[in-house]
């Protein structure tokens, strides 16, 4: 059940409660129509039974023989015939030893033969009255019943035993036929609470639906929509108004949290920059104080010697140039200048320029044409060769082996060499401005590579194995 939504849950349980309700209805409906059916058949019963029973005292108190037992065959002898007739039952009286005296239903000379059983006999000496009713296969039923015939001094002179077949047929018709017309009301029934379950369940997890919605558009550093409580019940309003504060405060955290990082990069570029710029700095303090103490202008080769300092001082600027537009290249986004370009004319003028042997270049096709800025990816190719050519300085045979493959919707191109590798513990910080495996440079070519391939849609990915070797892995969009 908890990996059901809501909203199927409100839904199932409706319609559970309204089935269960409908059976509970249609079982009690039944069972009180039986009862009644039933208690209209006893007091039918009884009626007959007590107009049967008039008449059989009206016959005891109009004869010409005594009113005791041993004349109850001769008194009743053409009358029990009528009065049986008249009320459609069977009539047999038997005098106080349960013996047949006569009967309406059987012939004068069987009469003899049937006998009151002694356990009804003692149980109608206890309670002066017995009904019995028994139901039959055929669906009808069976209805009987002993009770003591009194003569007009209230003397028992004998036992009335009346039986009558009820034929309930007719009623157990009318009940299916109401069973029927009930099954079409419950059916319809159902079928309206199904629609309206449904729709139910839609009105109330509507509110819960947008709170979700909203939740997972819910950036940390993206503008962030409020949800209005207008027409909410006040059961969901805590939650919207708990969303809405924490809307707030997301904002607010991610106002203090972004500029919290600002700051932090420019204290780490700022101490970076300042680290990179001293590095010269103090060669070239020491020439100049080492040159002031030293100047001699009449000394022999004087001029040489100022040509040297010179020379020293103009690398050390050039150092500190190449450190500044290092930085300034890894900070400026780059400008997307982006043309048709034949991208494996532009990785080949690009790797030429190394003049190393061990460069190999492949492709699965002759042409690919690609819109990118042609300045970026040389810019890229640049690095990751050098980056290779680097690895591989201390291999006795190495082998750099660049790969472009064209496929569907996408280029591939591979850098692989057979160099030192990369230590486990430094993959995870390869693409961090500063991060550097190397003695020296700035740790700021594979970032930048990282941010002009995503800036065209692409991903830069690698795989290393110490002292095997490196493979990066640019894959650019292209269209099919």
């Amino acid at each position: 059940m908890n990996r059901i939504s809501l909203r199927i849950r409100i839904f199932l349980s409706m319609l559970l409660l309204v089935g269960l309700a409908s059976i509970l209805i249609a079982v009690v409906t039944v069972k009180q129509y039986k009862k009644q059916t039933r208690d209209y058949y006893y007091s039918r019963f009884d009626r007959k039974e007590k107009a049967a029973q008039k008449n059989i005292n009206y016959e005891l108190e109009n004869t010409i023989y005594p009113a005791n037992q041993q004349f109850l065959g001769f008194i009743f002898k053409e009358r029990i015939y009528e009065i049986a007739t008249v009320h459609k039952m069977k009539m047999s009286i038997y005098d106080l030893n349960g013996r047949l005296k006569i009967n309406s239903y059987e012939p004068w000379f069987r009469i003899f033969q049937e006998k009151i059983p002694n356990n009804i006999l003692l149980q109608l000496k206890r309670e002066e009255k017995i009904e019995i009713s028994t139901p039959l296969k055929s669906g009808k039923i069976s209805q009987l019943s002993y009770s003591y015939i009194n003569d007009r001094n209230l003397n028992k002179v004998g036992i009335l035993k009346v039986e009558y077949l009820q034929d309930n047929t007719q009623e157990q018709q009318q009940l299916s036929l109401f069973l029927n017309k009930l099954y079409y009301v419950y059916g319809a029934m159902l079928l309206l609470a199904i629609v309206f379950a449904y729709f139910l369940s839609s009105y109330i997890t509507s509110s819960l639906q947008s709170i979700s919605n909203k939740l997972q558009k819910t950036k940390l550093l993206k503008k962030n929509e409020k949800i209005s409580t207008t027409g909410i019940t006040p059961e969901i309003t805590s939650i919207v108004e708990a969303y809405n504060l924490m809307i707030d405060e997301l904002e607010e955290s991610a106002s203090k949290l972004a500029k919290s990082e600002r700051e932090q990069a420019w204290r780490e570029m700022a101490k970076q920059v300042a680290h990179e710029i001293k590095n010269p700095l103090t060669p070239m303090k020491l020439t100049v104080q080492s040159f002031e103490r030293t100047f001699d202008p009449n000394e022999d080769g004087i001029r040489e010697k100022v040509k040297d300092y010179a020379q020293m001082l103009t690398q050390q600027i050039d150092v500190m140039s190449s450190i500044a537009t290092s930085f300034s290249d890894f900070a400026r986004m780059p400008q997307k200048n982006i043309e048709t370009i034949e991208l494996i004319s532009v990785i080949k003028s690009a790797v030429d320029i190394f003049y190393e042997n061990e460069i190999q270049l492949n492709a699965n096709v002759n042409e690919v044409f690609i819109d990118l800025d042609k300045n970026q990816i040389t810019r890229v190719l640049n690095n990751l060769v050098k980056n290779a050519i680097q690895a591989t300085e201390a291999t006795t045979t190495p082998e750099i082996k660049i790969t472009i493959f064209n496929q569907k919707n996408k280029v591939l191109i591979t850098v692989e060499d057979n160099g030192k590798g990369i230590k486990e513990k430094d993959k995870e910080h390869i693409f961090e401005p500063k991060f550097t495996t190397k003695t020296s440079g700035m740790g700021l070519g594979l970032p930048m590579v990282k941010n002009i391939v995503e800036t065209y849609g692409g991903k830069v990915t690698f795989e290393s194995i110490l002292n095997k070797g490196t493979i990066f892995k640019v894959t650019l969009p292209n269209k099919p």
